[in-house]
């Protein structure tokens, strides 16, 4: 911890690399102020090196820095800790260290793969002049959990549903068949799921989505994922709208387009979605502008929205399984026995942190998963159940984590 309370945290997602600095006051209890930039990267660099890769997010984190304190000169001596955001798999070795298990959302840069990813990270900032360690590794879902049990007590489970999706939650320590090492002090323990990975016979499956896996470059992996994540939405309702345009003549003859892969993104397949416009007309101008299909009829604007909204209420109600069942594991449901250490009574209220663009941004996205929550659980039940943004959390979390740490030491 700095003099004055300030803490920084790098975060590291599927296309943007976020760098956060927060002040904290009253023995770290209160953020005063935090200011976050975003930045996008470069696409070219989810294919390139470690050292490519980890130059530009150390270089991004260094002039951010730099910016932040105005010049002032840092003390030869004096080494800052950072909060690191990696979420992609890894094998957590401690608090600060983790190798990667795989790439995941499109990165395939395999001199990273084994790695420890701090260390890759430590190293670029040493060559890059920054002197800053990493105190605290952790992947967005437990940052985010951080920020919500940081403004709510009753916080249990954090979801992340964006580019990418997945999901933690607080355990008990002795319902851990897999732990390894000392147990906790505090008898609990954060699991990171990584449910992007979670496939079962009985999920939804459909020709589109055997067909998507198929093309990926990391097939038979990711299944969850692919169903309900924004990497993939917009290019299942492509691949169900170049079909009908194969078997029927609805878009007339200029759907050639509709073969491309990924030329629909999601924030325009959920804008097409939303459009309330007289005759539909972001809906034609989406598809004009995007596919080159000019003066497609209201019939087949319908159609499209018409897809974009089965596709979406699939993924919402997918996740929002999702998060009961998370639920049903910690017994916080409404409907399971004692699995929380207390008797079956009134429900308790539990608080699911959740960030990231689909359920922030996507306002049907977000009614489809409340929806789901009520009809899974019954509305009085639901009542208990809250859903809350946690924005920017997952790096503030990752910075409160190194705050809390360092004041332990």
């Amino acid at each position: 911890r700095d003099e004055d309370g300030i803490y920084y945290a790098l975060d590291l997602g599927a296309t943007t690399c976020q760098v956060l600095r927060i002040q904290l006051g009253g023995r770290g209890s209160k953020i005063i102020n935090h200011k976050v930039e975003l930045h996008q990267i470069p696409q070219e660099l989810a294919s390139s090196t470690s050292e490519e890769l980890f130059d530009f997010i150390s270089l991004t984190l260094k002039e951010f820095v730099e910016r932040e304190e105005n010049g002032i000169d840092q003390a030869p001596d004096e080494r800052k800790e950072l909060g690191f955001t990696f979420s992609f798999p890894i094998r957590q070795l401690s608090i600060s260290s983790g190798v990667l298990i795989k790439w995941t959302k499109g990165f395939a840069i395999e001199d990273v793969v084994g790695k420890d990813v701090s260390r890759c990270l430590e190293e670029a900032m040493s060559r890059n002049g920054l002197n800053m360690r990493v105190g605290a590794l952790v992947n967005d879902t437990v940052g985010t959990l951080a920020l919500g049990h940081y403004y709510d007590k009753d916080t249990v489970a954090a979801v992340i549903i964006g580019t990418g999706t997945n999901a933690c939650y607080v355990e008990r320590s002795d319902a851990l068949i897999k732990s390894q090492g000392l147990l906790t002090n505090s008898g609990g323990m954060v699991v990171n799921m990584e449910w992007g990975n979670f496939w079962s016979a009985h999920l939804p499956k459909t020709s589109y989505d055997i067909a998507l896996d198929e093309e990926s470059p990391n097939r038979n992996e990711q299944g969850f994922e692919k169903m309900i994540s924004g990497m993939y939405l917009g290019e299942i309702v492509r691949r169900v709208l170049h079909r009908i345009a194969e078997e029927s003549d609805i878009f007339g003859e200029s759907a050639y387009h509709l073969s491309v892969p990924f030329i629909l993104r999601t924030p325009l397949m959920a804008a097409m979605h939303e459009d309330d416009s007289p005759n539909l007309r972001e809906v034609g101008r989406i598809l004009e502008e995007q596919f080159q299909m000019p003066g497609i009829s209201l019939k087949a604007r319908m159609l499209v929205v018409r897809v974009c909204d089965i596709v979406t209420r699939r993924a919402a109600r997918l996740t929002a399984a999702g998060i009961i069942g998370i639920l049903k594991k910690i017994g916080r449901d409404g409907i399971s026995g004692v699995a929380s250490g207390r008797a079956k009574g009134k429900p308790k209220r539990s608080v699911v942190a959740i960030e990231r663009g689909l359920y922030t941004n996507y306002s049907i996205f977000r009614e489809y998963m409340n929806e789901a929550i009520t009809d899974i659980l019954g509305e009085e039940i639901a009542q208990n159940v809250v859903l809350r943004v946690a924005e920017d959390g997952s790096g503030i979390g990752a910075a409160l984590l190194i705050a809390t740490y360092s004041s332990k030491r």
